[in-house]
């Protein structure tokens, strides 16, 4: 395992840390005795009227729930690979950067930690996969992840579980200095700091816990961290109308199963074996300017949130489908041509062949019946207009 993981880090620009290789059971007895934790757990026994070796295992089972079991050959071996064609199966996948060097330039010895919008769950297999050059990366993942057998794969990738709603002093305890220790260790992280999948396509305000867990650390030891902002936009999320009906309900609980999901799967599968197998457009990913943390020393953990979302604001890519929603959704009814010149003038050099990038939006409007064509122009089906917006709020609105 060493001799493989030496290989390995001779082409990642961020290399693997010890941290990441120490077995499971040692990383759970070094998180159990913790200073910090055993405060917490005395005070836990205390509040609660417990006596302290109950308290004691009750932050065992938090620290059991929370650190993963990183596998090198798991992570490298199968899941690059499996997320690299999944990937390609069902997007064309574009990769671009605001500035390319400034990440190239980010200090070998920093812990790296992307900071991204959440769009879909897709978003966990394309950042493993585009960062497969980088690092191996280590997200926070919430409750949705806890299933057999899945739990056992997504441990051996280096996530650790968090609950969302948890209000525990103890649980919060226990995580916090987990996700500090790992920065402290080096393991470069993914945080999604909306703190959930956003329901109507609209970046949403961001949560502060990880976030301050890592600044704070940080700040207290002395460890170099670089927060990289990275923007994902797509031309259809597979999980859009789960999100939509979930916002229309008022609440986050996703009405689906693992048995839609499978029929999902099976039916691209048919159809990919048929020839009638058609991309869901394209997936854009783009790496906005990196922020190293002790180039701002007094900004508070609100001020630095503040400003990774504007960077990842800046970095949104802007794609097909959502450019024509944005459009139709402000002028009701467009001619193709008067789309191509809109994008023209809004978009110019930044999307390549104009005519091309509308038209594939068109096309997989057409194809979904997001939208009509009349002869006066393409207009959106009312009972689609839900869907219209959720993809129109993921690029920022032009005035023009």
């Amino acid at each position: 395992m060493e001799r493989v993981v030496a290989r390995l880090n001779e082409r990642l620009e961020t290399p693997i840390q010890p941290f990441k290789l120490t077995r499971r059971y040692d990383l759970i007895q070094r998180l159990l005795y913790d200073p910090a934790v055993n405060r917490a757990i005395l005070e836990y026994a205390d509040e609660e009227g417990v006596r302290e070796d109950v308290a004691f295992e009750k932050a065992r089972s938090y620290a059991r729930e929370i650190v993963p079991a990183f596998s090198a050959s798991a992570y490298f071996g199968v899941a690059i690979r499996a997320a690299r064609a999944l990937s390609h199966f069902l997007y064309d996948v574009e990769v671009s950067y605001r500035d390319e060097s400034h990440l190239r330039d980010v200090n070998r010895d920093a812990t790296v930690v992307f900071v991204m919008n959440h769009r879909s769950n897709m978003d966990y297999v394309l950042m493993t996969y585009l960062a497969a050059d980088r690092s191996a990366l280590s997200y926070a993942v919430g409750e949705w992840a806890r299933i057999w057998p899945l739990s056992g794969l997504i441990r051996a990738m280096g996530a650790y579980f968090i609950r969302r709603k948890s209000r525990t002093p103890l649980y919060r305890k226990v995580l916090e200095r987990y996700v500090q220790l790992a920065i402290e260790g080096g393991v470069a992280q993914g945080i999604y700091p909306e703190g959930g999948l956003s329901l109507d396509g609209k970046l949403a305000s961001p949560k502060l816990g990880l976030l301050k867990y890592i600044s704070e650390g940080a700040r207290e030891t002395g460890t170099p961290v670089v927060f990289v902002p990275v923007a994902l936009n797509y031309d259809r999320v597979l999980e859009d109308t789960i999100l939509i009906n979930a916002a229309s309900e008022g609440h986050r609980r996703f009405r689906s199963s693992v048995f839609k999901g499978l029929g999902f799967v099976v039916n691209q599968v048919w159809l990919k074996l048929t020839g009638r197998y058609e991309r869901f457009g394209r997936v854009a990913v783009r790496f906005g300017d990196p922020l190293a943390l002790n180039t701002c020393p007094d900004k508070s953990v609100e001020d630095l949130s503040a400003l990774l979302m504007d960077r990842i604001k800046e970095a949104l890519p802007v794609l097909p489908v959502p450019f024509v929603c944005q459009q139709l959704l402000k002028s009701e009814i467009l001619t193709e041509d008067e789309l191509i010149q809109t994008a023209e003038m809004q978009l110019g050099a930044q999307v390549g062949n104009v005519a091309s990038f509308v038209r594939g939006g068109i096309e997989i409007l057409l194809r979904r019946k997001v939208i009509a064509s009349t002869e006066n122009g393409y207009l959106i089906e009312p009972d689609k207009v839900q869907l219209a917006e959720f993809y129109g709020n993921s690029i920022p609105i032009s005035d023009d």
